[in-house]
């Protein structure tokens, strides 16, 4: 299989020194097996070294003081996403279910836990958090209802029910061997003994060349989503890392992904109306509703299809989507709106 061709793109500054962000003492230490000095201390220490190195060469006040400049940003282009020595590497949070607006927990999703996708469909969802530049969170989540951080991007890509972290991805893959990666894939890193420490994962982009020795990695990593040429396996810990192929993943190709009527149409359609669906209708669009509402994990109620012909089913599934986005009332009514419509097809 020929890799696809990819641009690489550069993350922005992420300087954490005082005068650009919060400053890296206020950050909790990261114990290296040296015991780490109050930041009081550290400020002090600093402070009358600047000033004897001014004194020494009979510079003022101001001049005494170090430009912030010479902090190097941890995520500089020519390494973007190797954290420094002194930085926690990508935190995460836990398992969780999608949030709805407000960024309030929606109702708990059940159904498919490995909801059918394609690849192309995978980094299309990829791509759209690298456009929109997703800021880095281990504790919010973006309009999708998925956590912002690395675990939380896979389990969008990949269409989870809900997100997950590196401790449990593993399970909605099989792990394969280097070889054998594919777009779409992911490389997991979980560090057991300190999943805050180390613990990561990227989808596999496709191979930048023949030797193999780098591919496109589309992450999740401060300071925000990013896609870029990245050594094989990674940065750092790069032994450590497991490929694994979702359990989920069909055949598909960019054409059928565009004719918008089979599993993992995406949003290449726009929204029919609300007269092709609810009882009586006997369409295409019932049955790419029906099909999307699989993929999402909220087939439950379907024995048979889905179908062209609007049942009973369809509503039920359509009104556990939309209780999902934390819609209550006349707005969780199992008839797809715009909105809906919208949102299954992200």
């Amino acid at each position: 299989m020929e890799a696809p061709a990819f641009e690489d793109a550069d993350p922005g500054s992420d300087c954490d020194c005082p005068a650009c962000g919060p400053g890296l003492l206020n950050r909790p230490a990261v114990s290296c097996g040296r015991p780490v000095p109050p930041a009081g201390r550290v400020l002090a220490v600093l402070a009358t070294a600047a000033a004897a190195t001014g004194a020494a060469l009979g510079a003022g006040p101001a001049a005494a003081a170090a430009p912030h400049t010479a902090h190097r940003s941890p995520y500089s282009p020519d390494r973007p996403a190797a954290p420094a020595e002194d930085e926690s590497d990508t935190p995460q949070g836990g398992k969780a279910p999608l949030h709805g607006p407000g960024g309030t927990p929606a109702q708990a999703v059940t159904g498919v836990k490995t909801p059918p996708t394609t690849r192309a469909e995978i980094i299309r969802r990829a791509k759209a958090w690298v456009a929109a530049r997703v800021p880095y969170s281990m504790g919010a989540y973006w309009s999708d209802g998925y956590r912002q951080d690395c675990s939380g991007f896979v389990s969008m890509a990949w269409g989870l029910p809900g997100n997950e972290w590196t401790g449990s991805l593993g399970q909605f893959g099989v792990r394969i061997g280097k070889g054998d990666l594919q777009p779409g894939d992911i490389l997991l890193f979980h560090n057991p003994a300190n999943p805050q420490k180390g613990s990561h994962v990227v989808i596999f982009g496709g191979w930048t060349d023949h030797t193999r020795t780098s591919y496109v990695a589309y992450e999740q990593t401060p300071p925000a989503t990013r896609r870029g040429s990245t050594p094989y396996a990674y940065w750092s810990n790069s032994g450590q890392y497991v490929p694994y192929r979702y359990k989920g993943v069909t055949a598909g190709t960019a054409g059928a992904e565009a004719g918008g009527g089979g599993a993992g149409g995406g949003g290449q359609a726009a929204y029919p109306g609300r007269s092709s669906f609810g009882p009586g209708a006997d369409n295409a669009h019932v049955t790419r509703l029906g099909r999307r509402l699989v993929e999402k994990g909220f087939g439950t109620h379907y024995t048979t299809g889905p179908g062209p012909r609007w049942g009973e089913a369809d509503r039920r599934n359509v009104e556990a989507f939309q209780r999902a986005q934390g819609w209550r009332g006349g707005a969780a009514d199992g008839y797809p709106g715009p909105e809906t419509w919208r949102r299954l097809f992200l």
